[in-house]
């Protein structure tokens, strides 16, 4: 279960991990302009980030969802679902067309190219991407996040190590950083709402297509904490750098170049594999919400998406950051609301849940095992099981039969002419259709 819960983390924090967190921009203007009080916010944001996160892939996972809807139509009140259903769909929307205009700043920043050659670059790569199927899409996702770790660790030790003797010569740099936030604690709980409403749609399409509830549940957790880590190790490195990251679009850059300019240009690759990440969730999990009813339709609104978005970029990155991020983060405060309000009252649910996946998972093992003895009395405690899941039936059972096919054929108990056809496993185990 660890080595999955560690796989969901990656890919969980691969959706957050944007343009505007790589780059510092959201840093500066979130925490860095209220100077130490900043840190604690950003400290304060990743715990709470890390429960939302565990709830948020737990719910995926319960109702195996392939969209956000499935989920907020119903552990919330209709008005209530159809607002954040609002909210989510023009989050994803704005910050994917910010995904772009971050490509074009980083590589425009970096090596002088105009905007427009980032942004189209980006554009070309999430539109191939989306053609692929949900794992693929969260196997690329989470295979770029340690890199991604690594390369923001080194730029927090950089400016660890060049930091200013006197510290408090630093509020100064801090209050002309421009924020469209009053003070550091509501500063805090808008960026975690912002964060939370970025990332619940495709984190419920990630937890939905694990059905360990368990494992998507300590994903989410170690995502958020590890989340929580990168920020404030941002945070404070940006806040001893002021003085030469304060004006720029893309402050991490800058302080790396600093450093070393071979370091810069390896960093500047990083983040525009930071702002890749970010625009495939975001296009991939709207356009999968607006073809719930008509799938076959997907691509081509997705390719629709994008094209827009990419038009909408040229606002420019900063302005961009600056004014939607915040008015996005109160949205994302309502989604919060209803979710802890609507875990609080299924949790019993959802650790039964847990529970009966686990017999289920060992009803299969039973039956596909070779060696195994499979009674009728084990066939209908599986039906019986399998029937009172919230989930599909049939996707529940495909889910947990593949995974326990998969582990006998690689622990030698199953060989590949053993198995028997696709659609008698597990359809004769269905139990209410």
């Amino acid at each position: 279960m660890l080595k999955k819960s560690i796989n969901i983390a990656m890919a969980f924090v691969g959706v957050v991990v944007g343009a505007g967190f790589a780059s510092g921009q959201e840093a500066l203007q979130f925490f860095v302009a209220f100077g130490p009080w900043g840190i604690l916010g950003a400290a304060l944001t990743g715990i709470t980030f890390g429960i939302t996160g565990m709830i948020v892939l737990r719910f995926g996972s319960y109702f195996l969802a392939n969209e956000h809807t499935a989920v907020f139509n119903k552990v919330s009140h209709p008005i209530v679902a159809r607002v954040i259903d609002y909210g989510i769909m023009a989050t994803l929307f704005a910050v994917g067309f910010v995904m772009f205009a971050g490509a074009g700043a980083n590589l425009e920043q970096q090596f002088g190219l105009p905007t427009w050659i980032g942004a189209l670059i980006m554009l070309v790569l999430v539109i191939a991407t989306g053609f692929l199927d949900i794992d693929k899409v969260s196997t690329v996702i989470g295979a770029a996040t340690p890199v991604i770790a690594v390369f923001l660790i080194m730029a927090m030790v950089i400016a660890v190590r060049q930091a200013p003797s006197d510290l408090g010569n630093l509020q100064p740099y801090a209050e002309q950083v421009q924020t469209g936030l009053p003070n550091w604690w509501i500063s805090s709980l808008n960026y975690l709402g912002f964060n939370v409403i970025v990332a619940a749609s495709m984190s419920i399409v990630i937890g939905g297509s694990h059905h360990d509830t368990r494992a998507a549940g300590w994903g989410g957790l170690i995502g958020g904490i590890l989340f929580g880590f990168l920020l404030v190790g941002l945070v404070v490195s940006l806040w001893v750098a002021l003085p030469v990251v304060g004006e720029q679009d893309m402050p991490t850059l800058a302080l790396v170049n600093e450093a070393n300019p071979v370091l810069g240009n390896l960093m500047a690759v990083v983040i525009f594999m930071m702002i890749y990440n970010t625009a495939i969730g975001m296009f991939y999990s709207m356009s999968r919400r607006m073809t719930v009813d008509k799938p076959a339709r997907f691509r081509t609104v997705y390719v629709a998406m994008c094209l827009v978005g990419f038009v909408l970029s040229f606002v420019g990155f900063k302005a961009l950051v600056s004014v939607l991020y915040p008015l996005l983060g109160y949205v994302g405060l309502i989604l919060i609301v209803a979710l802890l309000s609507a875990y609080a009252r299924g949790r019993s649910r959802i650790t039964a849940e847990i529970e009966r996946r686990e017999t289920i998972r060992e009803l299969l093992v039973r039956k596909l095992h070779p060696r195994a003895v499979f009674t009728k009395r084990h066939e209908r405690k599986l039906r019986a099981e399998v029937a009172a899941s919230p989930a599909s039936d049939t996707q529940l059972e495909e889910s947990i039969a593949s995974e326990v096919t998969q582990e006998l054929i690689d622990d030698g108990h199953l060989e590949l002419e053993q198995i028997e056809p696709a659609d008698q496993i597990p359809r004769d185990l269905v139990g209410k259709g």
